[in-house]
């Protein structure tokens, strides 16, 4: 039997494991110069003022809410169609979580829902998340513009997204958000293996944010007392990177045109061998570039297209069941029919392989078993 193949995979060469063993050789193997070459790194490639690199983006989502003063009696509103960890962040904090539905072109939060909810709701979330779904930016511009005039802060999940560009502009620049979120995660763009960062134009955002990844220990508070001498001002956490994974992530970012263009390519030749199949394949809005995290198709009967796949060694997925449909969120009073675009999404969607090391003849063969499996073998 052919070698499976997985929905997405991690691509690590000589370089990240030589930049990985001159950590190991080195005096440093918790946060040190590594991490802040890596942060240097992550600013510059998107234009964003202040980076902090964390243990990965849940932490990272956390820490950002944190950073903006979320607390108990706020809400936080996201969309639907994510992983848990976009919602969840707002739980940590003792807020509220509600949601926003989705485009059902873009599977991306709808700005047009979101301004409809905002005007007929008796409170104002004080953090809004968009997340970046599949790598393609959301309408930012639109969204930004609400929360200037709603007065919310806004958060941009775009664990997606590294590399994905909005408006000509690099995702991440935190031109319409005050943080932008990133995941390192082996399956997304770049790996650290785990791996998270924050990006903040705003200082004392960032400065909060490096706080609260500490422990909320400050360590340059006094002028008087010895080296030795810290202060704990706030409760944090230890959510720091170490230098082995932001080692990892330098070495992998210099990669990260080479993976965004294979990604593209994997993505334009999906749309051209899927062209006459019985299926939708992911629409793309012409305000952004997607980095192509995710190469999301919608099918009839999707539980038996699932099975078929399998059984062929294709390791196809879904992404992602409603969040506000798992048990947690059903107690917290969710229910089936709340959020209908998300759930119609939910129904059909089917993740296929996409990955840089994904090669044309593996792109066939998930091609002719999924052509097999809707009736249409080749």
């Amino acid at each position: 039997m052919s070698k499976a193949i997985p929905y997405g995979r991690q691509d690590i060469d000589a370089a990240d494991i030589a930049a990985v063993v001159g950590v190991l050789q080195s005096d440093w193997l918790t946060t040190g110069p590594a991490v802040e070459r890596f942060e240097r790194a992550v600013a510059g490639r998107c234009g964003a003022t202040h980076a902090v690199a964390v243990f990965n983006g849940t932490v990272a989502l956390h820490l950002a809410c944190r950073a903006l003063g979320l607390g108990p009696g706020d809400t936080l509103w996201t969309t639907p169609n994510t992983f848990v960890a976009s919602a969840n962040c707002a739980l940590y904090c003792g807020a509220a979580v509600d949601f926003v539905d989705i485009d059902p072109k873009t599977y991306n939060m709808s700005a047009s829902a979101l301004e409809k909810k905002l005007l007929s709701s008796k409170k104002t979330p004080k953090i809004v998340v968009p997340v970046h779904f599949a790598g393609q930016p959301c309408d930012m511009r639109a969204i930004g513009a609400l929360a200037q005039k709603h007065g919310f802060a806004v958060v941009e999940d775009a664990s997606h997204a590294v590399g994905a560009t909005y408006c000509g502009e690099p995702v991440g620049n935190c031109r319409h958000s005050d943080i932008t979120v990133f995941s390192f995660h082996p399956v997304k763009i770049v790996t650290t293996a785990e791996g998270g960062m924050a990006l903040a134009s705003d200082g004392k955002i960032a400065d909060r944010l490096r706080l609260l990844r500490t422990h909320g220990i400050n360590r340059e508070k006094s002028k008087t007392e010895g080296g030795w001498y810290y202060e704990q001002e706030d409760l944090g956490y230890n959510y720091r990177i170490t230098d082995l994974q932001a080692a990892l992530g330098e070495s992998q970012l210099k990669r990260l045109d080479a993976f965004l263009e294979r990604r593209r390519e994997l993505a334009a030749r999906y749309d051209r061998l899927l062209a006459d199949l019985p299926l939708t394949r992911p629409a793309q809005h012409a305000d952004g570039i997607s980095a192509w995290h995710l190469y999301v198709v919608q099918v009839e009967n999707r539980r038996r297209i699932y099975d078929a796949l399998r059984a062929a060694g294709i390791g196809v997925s879904v992404h992602y069941i409603p969040v506000h449909l798992q048990p947690h969120y059903r107690r917290l009073g969710f229910k089936p029919g709340d959020f209908p675009h998300a759930e119609a999404y939910y129904a059909k969607a089917l993740t296929l392989p996409l990955f840089p090391r994904l090669t044309d003849a593996d792109q066939d063969r998930v091609v002719a078993a999924l052509a097999k499996a809707l009736g249409r073998g080749r």
